[in-house]
């Protein structure tokens, strides 16, 4: 058997439509592939602990790139801190004075990143990033806006990943929903794009499907269904 890697978005992409319920049926099918001794990997803009707890109980691999790539987590107290959450942290208190309505959104705590409410413009706090020559980047996930250090997303934490335990981009698919995915398909030979997803996003797939969410994580692993005879 081929061995795959699956790096799955969670966030409008196995759950229920969005709306943060995880859709069963879809961790369910991600729970066999692994069973088939397959990777299913959680690359999320949540806290790596929250994915590392949903890989614990939805049965999947026990390893998790969180804060949109600043964070592995590979067991309960073995964590990878690619961010630097000070830089970030510093740069929130610099936009939150020069900006209306900057606010932190009320998270399970992060290591490498600030996460904010999605009250303000994104493009003005960029300017304010760009002008004050701060070293982060700022990112929109649909669930929330995130600070993150400079050159860390989806993409570079998973490549981590892939270095540490000499998983090649061939045998990579990836699954999301949102532009912090975009960096993540960048390392995968196959990439899916949601039926939710943005028409930008669908451009930078390999692979688009037409349902939402969880729907259509099962849409696209039954398209996947004729190169991965195992499934």
């Amino acid at each position: 058997m081929k061995k795959r890697t699956f790096a799955v978005d969670i966030d409008g992409t196995i759950t229920e439509n969005g709306g943060g319920r995880i859709h069963l049926d879809a961790l369910d099918a991600l729970r066999r592939l692994t069973v088939m001794g397959h990777n299913v990997i959680f690359v999320t803009g949540r806290s790596s602990v929250e994915g590392f707890l949903l890989s614990v109980f939805g049965g999947t691999t026990k390893i998790t790139v969180g804060e949109n790539g600043g964070c592995i987590t590979l067991d309960t107290n073995d964590h990878i801190l690619l961010g630097n959450i000070k830089e970030c942290e510093n740069a929130f208190q610099i936009i939150k004075k020069n900006i209306d309505n900057v606010q932190e959104k009320p998270v399970f705590p992060r290591m490498t990143e600030v996460v904010l409410e999605r009250t303000f413009d994104l493009d003005l706090a960029r300017k304010v990033v760009s002008e004050n020559d701060l070293n982060v980047e700022l990112s929109d996930s649909q669930y929330a806006f995130h600070i993150n250090s400079s050159g860390i997303d989806k993409g570079t934490g998973f490549s981590k990943i892939m270095d540490k335990f000499s998983i090649q981009r061939d045998d990579v698919i990836a699954i999301g929903d949102s532009a912090t995915d975009v960096p993540l398909f960048k390392v995968a030979k196959t990439s899916v794009a949601l039926g939710n997803a943005s028409e930008q996003v669908k451009s930078e797939a390999t692979m688009v499907v037409s349902a939402n969410a969880g729907d259509g994580v099962l849409e696209a692993l039954d398209k996947l269904a004729p190169t991965l005879s195992e499934i």
